[in-house]
């Protein structure tokens, strides 16, 4: 379990301690647990959960570190001269950063972490890094991403390519040569620029292959087979690009603009307008209709619908009323409402996913990071083959090297060679499939954190499911309060709305917006404590407040507080504080397509397992409801755990789906963790490997018949790339092929692969295939 992350840090520049340093560089990576600074050693040890980019955080680390001790005050800082801690330092630490971290000191050694629950340190992964030394700052540049249009002129280049190819081809003399010549400078001119930039790196791939056969068959003479390989080459790298462009389209059609202002309501309820990124938490907004959500709120007044499509997948507009949440980039279709701002436009739920797609963009799947380095080895070998083969045709065989009276010449064979041999296809087989299947699932709300969970999922045999907020709704609401004594349901609201704003349970969220729509006022607490698995403490001068499980908050002397409501669809929590005793009933109902996604994985050969925390009565409602192979009921966070990395151990591959603070231990431990999006934790979606927007149930079903259609295109191009080559270059070889078919083998082959590839962006959505249940939908806890 992950806090939000949201630290609170000095306004005082980073580069005054090491102890700001580390505090800022908790706010910004989700994924960095702890740091442990050994002066003695001058050894620096990072904690991270998940999966974390290890270089990335500790080169911002180092970077942050050199910021502190080059500071003016960097020489006095205890850390680093291992003089004293942060306790005695001359610049201490607010009480709101003390608040934020906890700082261990033993000797020479100090261990900053992040404020998180006990459970969470047995899944850190330790590693050090170097003592930061001083060094000029660095700065982390973008990516550069291709012009959104490059394959349109890459497409032209080839078609200016063909037809002066085509003129040359009826043309004598002069006009012949300088017509391939025009054809040539036109099909070479954009691998020309790849081959180059390459070579500066000392890098040498299949660009350079097909340059240099073209030139070898100028050079004999052959000028209609150097420049149909050419034509082909630039043709087969435009639909490339346009492969890739097209995935990079779907996945921006997904957002639209989103509004650069917003209208702020003040205290007296008059507008102005604001720029979106001034836009902080708390303000009222007024959102008019067929205006868009500049950020992510919660409606505090009208109701309305949201269109979500673009952001979930979700066709069907979202009917919005107090309390509801609203999601940057998704628009207001009917109603006029005020919304309060819960994150700014930084923080919001489309910013999150797009990070989320940027990173799976730049995630590689293990198959594609083989075929990365394996296409660098094969170029070499290819070139030192083809030389082997020259010399053996010429000096064994005793074919002319260049000039054949009749036949082929030994460099017209191994020009063939060189181009039967290049491993274009093979090398584009896999990850144009893996960036079909991610624009593929963004674009039906499933959004797959790099190809390595494309390929990951496609093998799962177990899948485990958390039972609140995902097999069920999530969508509880307060049924009945009871108190004891009578007469004060109120004020057992009050506490338990004041316990829970702090708390991101779907418990709380019912609890919470049922107050709000009651008007209820928040008490003032103070050392608020989350108990794991049993509920929430706090205080309000020496008062004690409880929620939670019954046995945890009453201890040994419960109340009768009525009859038990394990049954049927009810869930209960109890409340406790000043001198008063209560229970609030909730409901949740199961999703209308739960069974359905059941069956249909039971159906798919997979394992189906429920781990609840509800108790046995509950597990056996759900029983009766579902058909699960195995529920396993009230267990703990850790509990959870030990199940997951049971089967994990146990050789099946596991996928955890859930979508609370307490499942993020689960998702991380199993080979696959899945998030539910719209209402998923920050937690959650960290450890995850795919986020299910709008939180439907049925869209793990269709990530996982994706995955399946990726691995299955994947083994389809390597079988075509693979086969293509090994025939070829058998042929080419035995002398027994012309250069112009191998050219057209080859890129027809790398044309087969990338279109092949495109097919999973023009299949239907797998989710459709869950049909909506012609009966009442079941109810269970």
């Amino acid at each position: 379990m992950k806090s939000s992350g949201h630290i609170k840090t000095s306004s005082k520049p980073v580069g005054v301690c090491l102890a700001r340093s580390v505090a800022d560089s908790l706010a910004h990576e989700p994924c960095l647990e702890a740091v442990t600074i050994d002066a003695g050693r001058e050894k620096i040890s990072l904690a991270t959960l998940g999966r974390a980019n290890l270089p990335e955080i500790s080169a911002r680390l180092q970077q942050r570190f050199s910021m502190a001790q080059s500071g003016e005050e960097a020489h006095d800082c205890a850390l680093l001269t291992g003089k004293g801690d942060c306790f005695v330092c001359d610049h201490p630490l607010s009480r709101a950063e003390l608040n934020s971290i906890t700082i261990e000191q033993k000797g020479l050694v100090t261990t900053i972490a992040r404020v998180t629950c006990p459970t969470a340190p047995k899944f850190w992964r330790w590693n050090e890094i170097p003592f930061p030394k001083i060094a000029p700052r660095q700065v982390d540049l973008p990516d550069e991403e291709h012009p959104e249009n490059e394959w349109k002129w890459q497409l032209l280049a080839a078609a200016l390519c063909g037809l002066f190819a085509l003129g040359a081809f009826f043309s004598l003399g002069s006009l012949r040569i300088t017509l391939f010549v025009f054809a040539y400078i036109a099909g070479g001119s954009f691998p020309a620029v790849e081959v180059w930039e390459r070579l500066q790196s000392r890098v040498l791939d299949v660009h350079f292959l097909m340059l240099a056969v073209a030139a070898g068959a100028a050079s004999i003479g052959a000028w209609t087979e150097g420049a149909t390989l050419l034509f082909l080459f630039s043709l087969s790298g435009g639909l490339e690009h346009y492969a890739l462009g097209r995935t990079q389209k779907e996945i921006r059609s997904l957002f639209r603009d989103a509004p650069k202002t917003a209208t702020v309501l003040d205290s007296s309820g008059t507008p102005f307008e604001v720029p979106v990124e001034n836009l902080q938490r708390g303000m009222r907004l007024l959102i008019k209709p067929g205006a868009q959500f500049p950020v992510d709120g919660e409606i505090i007044s009208g109701e309305t619908a949201s269109d979500e499509s673009n952001l979930t997948g979700e066709a069907v507009p979202v009917v919005k009323s107090v309390g509801d949440k609203t999601f940057s980039g998704t628009l207001n279709l009917w109603g006029a409402v005020e919304v309060r701002v819960t994150h700014p436009a930084a923080e919001s739920a489309l910013q999150k996913i797009i990070a989320l797609i940027r990173e799976a963009q730049k995630q590689k799947a293990p198959s594609q990071r083989f075929t990365d380095r394996f296409s660098t080895r094969y170029t070499y070998g290819v070139l030192a083959l083809s030389l082997a083969m020259f010399l053996y045709w010429w000096l064994v065989l005793r074919i002319s090297p260049f000039h054949a009276a009749t036949g082929h010449s030994a460099f017209y064979l191994t020009m063939t060679l060189l181009v039967v041999s290049s491993p274009c296809a093979l090398v584009l087989s896999i990850p144009s499939a893996i960036l079909a299947a991610i624009a593929h699932g963004a674009r039906h709300g499933i959004l797959f954190r790099g190809g390595a969970a494309v390929e990951k999922l496609a093998s799962v045999q177990v899948v485990a499911l958390d039972k609140t907020g995902t097999l069920t709704t999530g969508d509880l609401k307060v049924e009945s309060i009871h108190s004891i004594p009578p007469g004060h349901e109120s004020e057992i609201l009050q506490i338990a709305c004041s316990l829970e704003a702090l708390s991101n349970h779907p418990l709380a969220r019912a609890i919470s917006r049922h107050g709000r729509q009651q008007n209820v006022q928040s008490l003032s607490l103070s050392k608020f404590e989350s108990v794991t698995g049993q509920g929430l403490r706090a205080f309000a001068d020496q008062t004690e407040y409880r929620l939670g499980r019954k046995d945890w908050v009453f201890q040994d002397h419960a109340p009768d507080l009525g009859s038990d409501s394990a049954s049927g669809s009810l869930t209960e929590v109890c409340v406790s504080g000043q001198g008063l005793a209560g229970r609030i009933v909730l409901r949740d109902d199961l999703r209308p397509q739960a069974r359905d996604v059941i069956n249909q994985l039971r159906a798919n050969g997979l394992f189906t397992m429920v781990l609840t925390g509800d108790r046995e009565s509950v597990a056996g409602q759900l029983r009766s409801s579902l058909a699960v192979d195995e529920i396993k009921a009230g267990l703990s966070p850790e509990g959870k755990v030990k199940i997951i990395q049971g089967l994990v151990s146990s050789g099946r591959r596991v996928a955890m789906i859930g979508d609370g603070v307490n499942d993020a231990p689960s998702l991380a431990a199993a080979d696959i963790g899945v998030a539910m999006g719209a209402r998923g934790s920050d937690a959650a979606l960290e450890q995850s490997d795919v986020v299910l927007m709008h939180d439907k149930l049925e869209n793990f079903l269709a990530a996982f018949q994706i995955s399946q259609r990726a691995r299955a295109i994947i083994r389809q191009n390597l079988f075509i790339s693979l086969g293509t080559i090994i025939v070829l270059v058998t042929c080419a070889m035995a002398g027994r092929i012309p250069l112009t078919l191998g050219v057209v083998g080859h890129e027809g082959s790398t044309v087969i692969v990338v279109m092949n590839s495109l097919r999973l962006l023009m299949q239907k959505n797998a989710s459709n295939a869950v049909q909506k249940p012609k009966f009442e939908p079941v109810k269970t806890t």
